[in-house]
């Protein structure tokens, strides 16, 4: 039976027929359908983000959807004839302005045992004019990327419309960077600490977390990528209660509270190691109440924060 990770192309076909006006929930229902043994949810879009697009005349009608593209066939070579060549055309440069919507779909017990779909939502919108009057970029990476330069309002030139970004089977991402200097050493620890702890009670790890993937080059010339654990919560993240001042029962109730927000228990410890700017007091002074007289987590939440006391890391 073939799983959603066999079927890219189909899941590309759903994204481009699904109309981006009608909402997320349409984009949703229509993918279920395909995973018809899991469920897949929604879970999380993160957006504002821009990446170059192509070239509209006067009246926005397309001359090129890829504006590099365009500009290295045009240019032949000397930007200096393509600036002359396109002065007085009228012609726009575009961006996409983009959200990527993330959805995942348990497929068994362990936390990594999921498969995430991203889902990028684009809408291509005027971004400046071609070319400006007295402005001479000194190469074709200043044309198509300048700085300085007077933008317009992005007025939408398309509605919007969903592109298929990728789908990931996390188990096997973890599994096979399981060696050698690119391994995702913390972040298999962070799960695995999911699934020690009392937080695996509740909803799987992919209910509360997504993995943010991105593909880099490194200084060899090869393609790496990482992955950063984000939380699917909604709204304003509460602060972390302050490990520095309280202690005992204040301690106690700030933590409880701070899960009861957040949603599921031990949360204020997945999210401290979320932060690598975050100072560690919270952690060392809910273990000096445990080794104290208090006793307000659960064994086995203990045995992880002793086991991060023993070896800490951050994700």
């Amino acid at each position: 039976m073939k799983t959603l990770l066999d079927q890219p192309e189909v899941l590309a076909e759903i994204c481009a027929a699904t109309d981006a006006e009608q909402g997320i929930a349409a984009l949703e229902h229509s993918l279920q359908r395909l995973a018809s043994t899991v469920e897949l949810r929604h879970v999380l879009t993160r957006g504002n983000w821009h990446r170059p697009g192509g070239v509209v005349d006067a009246d926005f009608n397309p001359v090129s959807g890829n504006i590099r593209r365009w500009a290295e066939q045009e240019s032949a070579g000397d930007v200096d004839a393509l600036i002359a060549g396109y002065a007085d055309a009228g012609y726009f440069a575009t961006q996409h302005s983009g959200k990527t919507h993330y959805f995942a779909a348990a497929c068994g017990d362990g936390p990594a045992d999921f498969i995430q779909l991203e889902v990028e939502q684009l809408r291509e919108v005027v971004d400046r004019h071609l070319v400006e009057a007295d402005w001479y970029p000194d190469s074709l990476e200043e044309f198509l990327d300048p700085l300085d330069y007077p933008r317009l309002d992005p007025v939408p030139v398309n509605p919007p419309f969903y592109r298929f970004r990728r789908v990931t089977s996390i188990a096997r991402l973890l599994d096979e960077t399981n060696s050698g200097p690119w391994a995702f050493g913390a972040l298999r620890r962070f799960v695995q600490d999911w699934g020690d702890s009392s937080a695996a009670e509740g909803e799987h790890f992919c209910r509360h977390w997504i993995l943010a993937l991105r593909d880099y080059m490194d200084r060899d010339g090869e393609v790496r990528l990482t992955a950063t654990p984000v939380t699917t919560f909604s709204g304003t993240l509460p602060d972390l209660p302050a490990g520095e001042i309280l202690h005992g029962a204040a301690l106690a109730n700030a933590i409880h509270g701070y899960d009861r927000v957040v949603g599921y228990p031990f949360a204020w410890y997945f999210h401290m190691l979320s932060r690598k700017a975050e100072n560690y007091q919270l952690a060392k002074a809910v273990l000096r109440d445990l080794m104290g007289a208090y006793d307000y987590l659960p064994a086995r939440d203990l045995k992880v924060l002793r086991d991060w006391e023993a070896r800490s890391y951050a994700v």
